[in-house]
């Protein structure tokens, strides 16, 4: 899959897309926190399979292009503690500053490709791009019409810019399949009040039997029911928010 680069206000970023024949509605798709590798390549080449256009930028473009930090061929549980403790610093460097003017960057760039057909995009997001995804609707409400997160992190946090506080322009449908060790049972009660009181159309959906990271076939947390469970509910909500049913 080739690389593209996207200007943004700090550089540009790398990234890759996959573009279905005839073109499709654009969908932005934010990688976990281990970021582009042919285990995202290949779930956006299955999305514009469906007739979409995908994104997957470099989240750390800022450090480098991906990967920025060496990954295994598969990240199992004893590879996995010291690959984290690498990328965490990476991580706390994409503040929410970052990520407004990456999103806008990124936006932009779909709605300049020709493969894009005009129209609101979709935002989807795993592990921390959950919380990327949902910080990009509600920053330009008018642009996304969906957003999805899978095993999502960082949703409801302390900070008073946690994603779960900034949510009162947000006209996107939402759709959260958690695992059963994503989320507290009082931050999904309060998450999910956060989006009734926004009016917010959505579901948060505990994936039975998983844990973080089951949509990762590179990684041991991997659960082939959990990931059938994630396409039909993606491929459902893009079809209702983006209109195309391919």
């Amino acid at each position: 899959m080739p690389t593209l680069h996207v200007p943004t206000p700090d550089g540009e970023a790398d990234a890759f897309a996959a573009f279905p024949d005839r073109g499709g509605p654009g969908v932005l798709l934010y990688p976990d926190a281990f970021g582009p590798r042919p285990e995202l390549a290949a779930r956006a080449r299955e999305l514009a399979g469906h007739g979409y256009a995908v994104l997957v930028p470099n989240l750390y473009y800022r450090r480098g292009p991906a990967p920025v930090v060496d990954l295994p061929e598969h990240i199992g549980e004893d590879a996995r503690p010291e690959v984290i403790a690498r990328l965490m610093p990476l991580v706390q460097e994409h503040t929410p500053d970052r990520i407004r003017r990456d999103a806008d960057a990124y936006l932009r760039f779909l709605g300049d490709r020709p493969e894009v057909t005009d129209g609101p995009v979709a935002v989807v997001g795993y592990c921390i791009g959950g919380a990327l995804a949902l910080r990009t609707a509600a920053a330009y409400p008018g642009r996304v019409a969906a957003v999805a997160g899978f095993h999502p992190g960082f949703l409801v946090t302390d900070e008073p810019d946690s994603p779960h506080r900034l949510l009162s322009g947000l006209t996107a449908e939402v759709h959260l399949g958690l695992s059963e060790n994503d989320m507290s049972a009082e931050a999904a009660e309060e998450l999910g009040k956060a989006l009734d009181e926004a009016g917010v159309v959505h579901t948060i959906e505990t994936y039975p039997g998983t844990v973080h990271g089951f949509t990762m076939s590179d990684t041991d947390a991997f659960d082939p029911a959990g990931l059938a469970r994630h396409w039909d509910r993606l491929l459902a909500l893009l079809g209702r928010t983006l209109g195309n049913r391919a």
